[in-house]
């Protein structure tokens, strides 16, 4: 993996509202680290609050942000980067993530939307990125998004993304179902996307479920389980970089706890396998 640090431990998941509760009342021990998004959380107060905070103090978290808004063209808001500084240090939180889109021109748009595939919008976004961490005062991560049109695309996929992280010098968020989407949604070979990236900058992983459209055309929901080949998938990356952090993320059609960790420990069981055959290996 390189010299990058992992911040967290093994197999985390992505802590929604409706779960609260029941993970104050009994944390689960497969869990080994949480991730929320900054914007959900940074004024709650009340009961929910002192929750929060319970986990927070026992706890290893991660941010994962909704509305940085990247590779806009509005101003930077500074003003929210500097409420998340705050929030991650009050609550010893390890470190913060956004996606590599944007969600705002002149307004929020409600959605995630792809940034297009040039080099112009490397330097660009490159130059965003490197004034957040700036403010921060540590390295973000970013995370490889799906998408489903390219317009004035000038690059592939991988070398843009690989061109941004590069530049910024930032970390990645590495998004397992992203890969496998964006490979049906466009054709291209989801393993050798994964060997083309800096494994040394990898952070952590997002692993989720999707919608299947049709044979051709899949939709990046969260909002299923987990299917075969994406599991696969994160396998042949510990394959070619090591285990790392690895997070479930569902965010609709939330089943019961107990559901949502068994696929927790599914990660962890993948992670113990690569253990076990990189043991032998070294024998």
């Amino acid at each position: 993996m390189g010299t990058n640090p992992y911040l967290v431990r093994d197999a985390g998941l992505g802590m929604r509202r409706s779960l609260l509760n029941q993970l104050v009342q009994s944390p689960p021990n497969e869990v080994g680290f949480y991730e929320v998004a900054p914007e959900n959380w940074i004024t709650i107060g009340g009961k929910s609050g002192r929750q929060f905070r319970a986990m927070t103090e026992r706890f290893d978290f991660i941010c994962h942000g909704l509305s940085l808004s990247i590779g806009s063209t509005d101003p930077l808001d500074e003003d929210f980067v500097l409420e998340v500084k705050k929030f991650l240090a009050l609550h010893s939180i390890k470190f913060y993530s956004e996606h590599l889109s944007y969600c705002s021109q002149d307004g929020h748009l409600y959605d995630l939307m792809p940034i297009p595939f040039t080099q112009d919008a490397v330097k660009h976004v490159a130059t965003r990125i490197k004034r957040v961490q700036d403010i921060l005062e540590q390295k973000i991560a970013i995370e490889n998004v799906s998408y489903y049109a390219a317009p004035g695309q000038e690059m592939s996929e991988i070398d843009f993304f690989n061109a941004v992280v590069n530049e910024a010098d930032c970390n990645i968020l590495l998004d397992i179902n992203n890969i496998y989407v964006n490979s049906v949604n466009h054709s291209y070979d989801a393993e050798a996307f994964l060997k083309a990236m800096p494994g040394h900058r990898i952070a952590y992983a997002h692993i989720a479920g999707h919608y299947v459209e049709a044979e051709d055309f899949l939709v990046d929901t969260h909002g299923a389980d987990v299917i075969d080949p994406v599991w696969k998938l994160l396998g042949k990356a510990y394959e070619i970089f090591g285990v790392f952090p690895t997070l479930l993320e569902r965010d609709f059609n939330l089943p019961p706890l107990e559901e949502l960790l068994k696929e927790v420990s599914t990660i962890k069981t993948i992670q113990n396998n690569w253990r076990v055959q990189h043991e032998k290996k070294s024998a």
